[in-house]
């Protein structure tokens, strides 16, 4: 199982912190989007545009093409600006 973090305002957003997910047939971080937005209202309006949404997986920031596996921690967030 991955651990999936949800931060800042994506967070509120989707009315969830984090969540436990079995990626074993899941590859790659762009079909965790994916697959995350086929659950359709506020999950399909943030994991289905293509810009303004970073990921890291373990740590490190990640591209789509990032492979993952179960065991990793997973997270998305919204890009921060300062001031």
């Amino acid at each position: 199982m991955a651990r999936i973090l949800y931060f800042a305002s994506l967070r509120e957003q989707l009315d969830c912190a984090s969540e436990t997910l079995d990626v074993a047939n899941i590859e790659t971080l762009g079909a965790l989007k994916q697959s995350l937005a086929e659950r359709g209202g506020a999950w399909q309006a943030a994991f289905s545009s293509p810009v303004g949404l970073l990921s890291s997986v373990n740590q490190q920031m990640a591209t789509d093409a990032a492979a993952i596996a179960n065991q990793d921690e997973i997270a998305f967030f919204p890009p921060v600006t300062g001031g």
